[in-house]
């Protein structure tokens, strides 16, 4: 025997609209069992929920009471925290993009794509960071004119919006360079891989770096003996072989350095940067540089640590070198810091090497 407690409305207890006579969704009772069953059982209704409206309301208007009222998980007690209560050292943004202005040595601004990673330190009491307030605080100057000194103070107020105690910055983009060719005279644009890094500590002390990647041709030493021994002693003609090899340099800075002035030490130490614009007479002098300036990749870090080392705006250094070889299978990669306290070590993330390929 079924039996069904309705509002009588239609045989499924339910109006037009699919509620009950209250407005809601119906509830029905079901006394289950046959006729003449001694011991129905009676099965209790689902817990009754009002569904959600799938609907976007563009007249609603966030008000102040409105948004006090929203859940704030992030700055939730210390109970909230999931995991062991540490703190954390860096916690943010990365790759968040916008156009920003640099000035360049020329004294022509230059508004270029960016890539922006913003952390700041979290200390162990807290559950987490509005993450919003990392871009927010850097829209704040998205008009100014930027170099590194621009980045202490979206630092001192990356600190100070979040509450923390540490707080770091790094701004990614590709610094267009025009280059005359080798014999041509024509120009045409280097890009350069550039991350300008801030790092500001509890006590307000900023420590600013700059990366440039530069690409050049490498020639082997050894494999241009060996050619010049067939061509000799066989009269056999041999080739020596080049690669495009790219030298990442890290610099901390004691005075102003402009990117482009970094590039020159670069160019200045290695000679054979490769090319934009060509034309036979500029790949004929290309070859003859090649031929003139035979590097190792121990000879690229060392060439560029004689340029980097007496010049009194560069505090510290680091340079990391591949040589993405065409004989081998492998790459031949070199690492060189200048060794002062507390400055630029060695070590390397496993996965640096990789990122020194330029395409």
């Amino acid at each position: 025997m079924n039996i069904n407690h309705t509002n009588g409305f239609n045989s499924n207890g339910l109006n037009s609209n699919g509620l009950n006579g209250n407005g809601h969704h119906a509830v029905a009772y079901t006394l289950n069992g046959t006729h003449g069953t001694a011991a129905p059982t009676l099965t209790p209704p689902a817990q009754e929920t009002l569904s959600p409206r799938r609907y976007y309301d563009t007249d609603f208007v966030v008000t102040e009471a409105y948004r006090a009222s929203l859940p704030d998980l992030q700055n939730g007690p210390a109970s909230l925290i999931q995991g062991s209560a540490v703190a954390i050292q860096q916690v943010g943004i990365h790759n968040f993009r916008l156009p920003l202005r640099y000035a360049s040595r020329d004294g022509q601004p230059m508004t270029l794509e960016t890539s922006v990673t913003g952390t700041v330190s979290l200390e162990a009491h807290k559950k987490g960071i509005n993450m919003s307030r990392v871009m927010r605080t850097f829209y704040e100057y998205k008009d100014e004119l930027f170099d590194l000194d621009l980045l202490d103070a979206i630092l001192q107020d990356y600190r100070r919006s979040l509450g923390s105690l540490e707080a770091y910055l790094i701004l990614r983009f590709n610094y267009p360079i025009l280059n005359e060719s080798l014999r041509s005279g024509l120009f045409g644009y280097q890009y350069y891989q550039v991350a300008l890094e801030a790092r500001m500590d509890r006590y307000g002390a900023v420590r600013k770096l700059i990366h440039f990647d530069f690409v050049y041709s490498s020639t082997c030493p050894c494999s241009y003996e060996l050619s010049q021994h067939a061509i000799l002693e066989r009269g056999i003609a041999a080739v020596p072989h080049s690669q495009r090899s790219v030298a990442r340099v890290s610099v901390e800075l004691n005075d102003f350095l402009w990117i482009e002035d970094l590039r020159d030490l670069c160019l200045d130490a290695l000679k054979t940067e490769t090319q934009v614009m060509v034309k036979r007479e500029d790949e004929q002098a290309f070859a003859e540089l090649n031929a003139a300036y035979l590097k190792f990749v121990e000879d690229a870090v060392r060439l560029l640590h004689e340029k980097l080392d007496p010049d009194p705006r560069i505090k510290d250094f680091k340079i990391v070198a591949s040589h993405q070889e065409s004989l081998h299978s492998h790459d031949a990669v070199s690492v060189l810091v200048k060794g002062i306290p507390g400055g630029f070590t060695p070590e390397v993330d496993p996965s640096v090497f990789a990122t020194l390929i330029h395409r």
